[in-house]
């Protein structure tokens, strides 16, 4: 295989795969812009493997999709991880599909298949920006509110935090850490607040424990 023609589909795997995991590194994601291009830029790279196999050993009984195949099945190791990052949310199944699509476009950049590629890309944008956005909006329902809270990173608050949710009737729906630095933390609750509990309430009420330094609210 020529050098460039080598170049050109790594490269748009690396584009491809970038294109996909910037979307899913703005959501805060598990697994974001260096794993999708990774993934994707790995996956082009076996398929061109065996091409090149393939083309060096034409007279032998060689495969030249033994290889590609293997990507299908060992990126469902990578996809579990995010999952189990997550813990058993949906939000960690869309990121693990999104690497198995990657994966499926990093293949097809490596056969040279560059319109399958970019049309594949296109589609999981629309499904991951557009119809996200409609099922959060749609679908999730308006008695939804998203909670983000600042706190120290000390034992016992989420604890705390749970507790004052419980005895104020306030289903939680999902939940999500970021580590800010060694001594702040970021949750983001998704709830479902009692029909007597106003959301300002609330907030005042989680400013009382001890250690929570803000709490923004949105709907």
């Amino acid at each position: 295989m020529p050098f460039w023609d080598m170049l050109a589909r790594l490269g748009a795997a690396l584009v491809f795969g970038g294109l996909i995991g910037l979307e899913r590194q703005s959501t805060r994601r598990p697994a974001g812009l260096r794993t999708h291009i990774l993934v994707c830029v790995g996956s082009s790279l076996m398929m061109v493997v065996s091409i090149g196999m393939y083309e060096a050993f034409r007279s032998t009984t060689v495969d030249p999709g033994r290889i590609a195949a293997q990507v299908v099945s060992g990126i469902g190791f990578l996809g579990a991880g995010t999952i189990l990052r997550e813990g058993a949310t949906v939000r960690g199944l869309t990121t693990a599909a999104s690497l198995w699509v990657v994966s499926g476009v990093g293949l097809a950049c490596g056969a040279g298949f560059f319109a399958g590629a970019s049309v594949a890309t296109l589609l999981v944008l629309v499904a991951l920006v557009v119809l996200g956005r409609a099922e959060r909006t749609y679908l999730a329902g308006k008695d939804l509110h998203l909670l983000a809270l600042r706190m120290s990173d000390e034992p016992g608050m989420i604890g705390r935090i749970g507790s004052l949710l419980g005895a104020n009737g306030v289903d939680i729906r999902n939940i999500t850490m970021h580590e800010i630095d060694n001594k702040q933390i970021e949750v983001e609750l998704q709830v479902r607040l009692g029909p007597k509990l106003s959301p300002q309430r609330l907030v005042d009420e989680l400013f009382t424990i001890p250690g929570v330094h803000s709490v923004d609210h949105s709907e």
